[in-house]
């Protein structure tokens, strides 16, 4: 069952759940505790935090203004500080990947240990893949739901992502229907235009162990980035598994052995 963390007078969802190796692991934009449930293995033995960001989940949205890479990952380690977790594997999926970035290099005490999964960026803030979130965002913030999404499946942004990645286009055509749409539509614009808040160097001064997990068939979570973040931190190895957009039972399968063994060494 979730718990709810209160946090400047936000009220956030998370999932605490398990015992042993403590791993913090965050999803993706849009995402929640299920997206990570889905991929994440059951051994080793682990006590598994999960915040759902602000928007996402069952979590309030807060200040607007308050939106951001930054504030999502000072809220994962005011609840981490607030349960009493120590140095923990951080990790997560696309902007979970982002925020566990960000806590390795900001946070250096809190991460044992890090993971990178699908990420969606690598230092740079608002790159080119994350432009098809901003598209749908200023679609929400502008439109109707069923206006932004007859609009949006008229583009070439949707045309381009039928073509080469299916699943993003799938992703991203079920945040149509999410409740407040306008308010969801600025959060996607807000983390789309962010960043980690992190530079190459300090990517490169990253000591823990790490573990990158990339896939081709993606534009949003590109290989590339995967390989630049791999090759940019010197303790770190990469798995390169399917793409769900090839085979979702393979890419779960996958993704789930290269974390555990991973974990394995860990615990």
């Amino acid at each position: 069952m979730k718990k709810t963390f209160s946090r400047d007078g936000v009220d956030l969802a998370y999932q605490d759940v398990g015992a042993g190796l403590p791993v913090i692991f965050q999803h993706g934009l849009g995402g929640d505790e299920a997206q990570v449930a889905d991929v994440f293995p059951d051994l080793p033995p682990t006590r598994r935090l999960t915040l759902e960001c602000r928007g996402q989940g069952g979590s309030g949205y807060g200040p607007v203004e308050r939106l951001s890479i930054a504030t999502f990952a000072e809220d994962v380690e005011a609840l981490a500080e607030a349960i009493r977790i120590g140095p923990a594997v951080v990790g997560g999926i696309s902007m979970g990947a982002a925020l566990a970035l960000r806590l390795a290099v900001h946070k250096p005490a809190r991460v044992r240990a890090l993971v990178l999964a699908r990420p969606a960026w690598v230092s740079q803030a608002a790159p080119a893949n994350m432009k098809p979130y901003a598209v749908v965002g200023d679609l929400l913030m502008r439109h109707s739901p069923e206006d932004a999404r007859r609009l949006f499946d008229g583009s070439p942004v949707a045309a381009e992502l039928a073509r080469l990645a299916p699943d993003n286009l799938s992703s991203l055509q079920g945040f149509f229907t999410r409740p407040d749409p306008a308010l969801f539509g600025r959060l996607l614009v807000a983390i789309a235009g962010d960043g980690p808040g992190v530079s190459d160097a300090e990517i490169r001064a990253i000591a823990v162990p790490t573990l990158v997990i990339g896939h081709d068939h993606d534009l949003v979570h590109r290989l590339a980035d995967a390989q630049a973040l791999a090759g940019l931190i010197p303790s770190a190895r990469l798995c390169t598994i399917t793409a769900k957009s090839q085979d979702r039972v393979a890419y779960r399968q996958e993704f789930r052995a290269c974390l555990s063994e991973f974990l394995e060494t860990l615990a």
